[in-house]
């Protein structure tokens, strides 16, 4: 029974960790000025989605489809407001239209939260080509973006934040994993 009982406390460990440095980016973020977030929910990153929810009360909105998200952030930008959207890579692909004709047309600075489904270890093989394609997307795109990294979450806030500034769309990408 012991045994069990540590066997369990040590299994919910990378959770723990998880919810913790989730929580930390989410916070970075707010603390950087980022007050309006819109997306549509992925479990990479539910714990950060809860907190932005949970600090930024209305100014936080689930969306339908990823192009909805961009729509809403460009709109809040434009009303004053430091906007973030979080999506999965599949929904950056369906969205390469909003971004590069209402986003970089017109200059309107975004920070992306991108999760990397299909990424390099990743074993589910229906997002292998989408993982596969998603840096270059970015590239092709010109956004400038940063892989996430738990021990470095003030650096890479402060990266998407200075590009933010310069009126840039930014992305950050989070692996599965990347927080545990």
């Amino acid at each position: 029974m012991a045994l069990r009982l540590l066997a369990l406390k040590y299994k919910s460990m990378p959770e723990t960790y998880k919810i913790a440095n989730e929580q930390k980016l989410s916070q970075l973020l707010i603390d950087a000025g980022f007050n309006f977030a819109a997306g549509v929910p992925c479990g990479v990153f539910k714990y950060l989605i809860q907190h932005l929810k949970d600090n930024l009360g209305e100014n936080h909105i689930y969306a339908t489809r990823e192009s909805e998200a961009i729509g809403l952030a460009a709109g809040a930008y434009l009303a004053g407001k430091k906007s973030l959207v979080y999506m999965q890579n599949s929904g950056l692909l369906n969205t390469v239209n909003d971004i590069s004709s209402l986003l970089l047309a017109y200059q309107i600075p975004v920070l992306l939260i991108i999760s990397w489904r299909g990424s390099p270890g990743e074993d589910a093989p229906q997002h292998f080509l989408n993982g596969a394609i998603t840096l270059g997307v970015l590239d092709l795109l010109g956004i400038p973006y940063r892989l996430a990294d738990k021990a470095d979450l003030p650096a890479i806030v402060d990266f998407a934040n200075q590009e933010f500034n310069q009126g840039k769309v930014v992305a950050i990408v989070i692996k599965r994993g990347d927080f545990e």
